[in-house]
């Protein structure tokens, strides 16, 4: 009897102890998540430069009619649209120029600094711009009038605050990587901006002179894209080598 005792209450601890996962591979630790793609070497680095053209006469600006606030009247020093800033040599301002393919598994370190959106003779300031991702965007109010600043993202949270008093700020980020970020002011219909929130820092956006320089790029195969507000995406493939500089020109039509 003894023995066989012996018996069951080994064979019932063998049975916990499996219930309970000892003994098993469960226990093992976890397997270390894959590194990162490792730094590259800032000495091979490159860049890819060019221009932005406009081909055809684009339609011309149109004069904003700012009456239903007087405020805006007394503080415009400027009151035509924005649409299309076109260069003497035919360069196209306001065009945001990112990597869009090319840098997949790559990390880089987080922006520092702010970015500031100004509200400011009833027009934003910029009008085109890009951040990173969590990278703060202070937004202001120059005015000695309301505005609210309201942005529609797709892949981000929408917010929309008033900004009541002159000088009054806030600060917004965003979560995810997401071109292009409309803001309009729902006071004033004919204020309206872009942002391009990119998880890396290769971006720039065009004077009226078209000219872009994208730098401390790595060495790579990459796809580049063009975005303007009217006229669309256009994209070209660029390879970059160790410490080259690759130079890309973009055309757009109108007309």
């Amino acid at each position: 009897m003894q023995h066989r005792t012996l018996w069951t209450l080994t064979t019932l601890l063998v049975f916990a102890t499996a219930a309970c996962g000892g003994g098993g591979d469960s226990d093992a630790p976890a397997a270390p998540a894959a590194p990162a793609a490792p730094a590259f070497d800032p000495a091979t680095a490159g860049s890819v430069m060019g221009t932005i053209t406009l081909d055809g006469t684009p339609p011309p600006a149109e004069t904003i009619r700012m009456n239903s606030d007087p405020a805006c009247v007394e503080l415009a020093t400027d009151a035509e649209t924005e649409y299309y800033v076109v260069g003497g040599s035919g360069g196209l301002g306001n065009v945001f120029v990112y990597v869009k393919e090319g840098l997949e598994g790559r990390t880089f370190p987080a922006a520092t600094g702010s970015v500031m959106l100004d509200q400011q003779g009833c027009r934003y300031t910029p009008h085109v711009f890009g951040v990173r991702v969590g990278q703060t965007i202070t937004i202001r109010n120059s005015d000695a009038t309301l505005h609210n600043i309201h942005a529609t993202p797709l892949a981000n949270a929408e917010f929309n605050m008033g900004q009541p008093i002159q000088g009054m700020e806030f600060e917004r980020t965003f979560d995810s990587p997401e071109v292009m970020v409309p803001f309009k002011c729902d006071v004033h219909g004919w204020m309206n901006a872009y942002v391009g929130v990119l998880d890396h820092p290769y971006f720039a956006v065009t004077g009226d002179d078209g000219a872009f320089d994208i730098s401390n790029l790595p060495p790579g195969d990459y796809v580049v894209e063009a975005w303007h507000e009217e006229l669309g995406t256009q994209t070209q493939n660029v390879t970059v080598g160790e410490g080259g500089t690759a130079e890309l020109s973009f055309t757009f039509s109108v007309g």
